[in-house]
């Protein structure tokens, strides 16, 4: 049987820099971004409620499941500008939050290595990964594009249409390659991660990068031994 091994991406194989799991305390700043790169005259008041929109759909605020598409909640949010959106395109305002975002994503040292090792020992290797709120896939597979080769199957909130606790990631993941969902095994560093084994049955192994060691693992090098037991 096809052996795979499911990882989570933030927090588990990489990490944006300096960033918390709540990011609602960088929103002004990105939304100033696309006020600058299109010189709009908006309102502070304005500004503000652009900001509140997009916290309303911060799943660390307000819990769902259901993901939607970054165009669609910067179109929401920027509904109030009234901007000419030929002129001001939905694609490129997204483009211009993140990059004023000025985010730096940080491959973990022991990800490649831990990876390469589990290829050479026949396991295939998928990511299931929930996208920062309103982040569109295309920014974030940029930000780690090195690791892309190393997937047999990459599938994101955005690609299953579900965040985590939602299963459909996983059940896709064993559809693919024809094995039991339950014999999946997961490697998240989060409570949702744990929740979303256990709605389908299957092992999950947690990290805690940079914690006193409680349960799971402190590196992904334990993950090899753990494996073959």
């Amino acid at each position: 049987m096809t052996k795979v091994v499911v990882f989570d991406l933030g927090g588990t194989l990489m990490q944006y820099v300096g960033m918390p799991y709540s990011w609602v305390s960088f929103y002004q700043q990105g939304v100033r971004a696309i006020s600058r790169k299109y010189d709009c005259n908006v309102s502070e008041e304005a500004i503000g409620k652009t900001v509140r929109i997009l916290e309303d759909f911060n799943p660390r605020v307000n819990y769902r499941e259901i993901e939607y598409s970054a165009e669609s909640i910067f179109a929401k949010a920027l509904e109030h500008w009234h901007m000419d959106l030929r002129h001001m395109p939905i694609e490129d305002c997204v483009e211009a939050f993140w990059s004023g975002l000025k985010l730096k994503a940080e491959i973990y040292p022991d990800t490649i290595p831990v990876l390469n090792n589990l290829r050479e020992q026949g396991y295939k290797i998928a990511t299931l990964t929930d996208l920062p709120s309103a982040m569109p896939d295309r920014i974030f597979k940029r930000d780690i594009s090195e690791l892309l080769e190393y997937f047999d199957d990459y599938v994101s909130s955005a690609v299953c249409g579900y965040r985590k606790p939602n299963c459909t990631g996983l059940r896709m993941i064993a559809e693919k390659y024809e094995v039991p969902v339950t014999e999946l095994i997961l490697i998240g560093d989060e409570e949702k991660d744990r929740q979303t084994a256990r709605n389908v049955g299957c092992r999950f192994i947690q990290i805690r990068r940079g914690e006193a060691k409680k349960e799971g693992i402190s590196d992904l090098y334990e993950v090899e031994e753990l494996l073959q037991n």
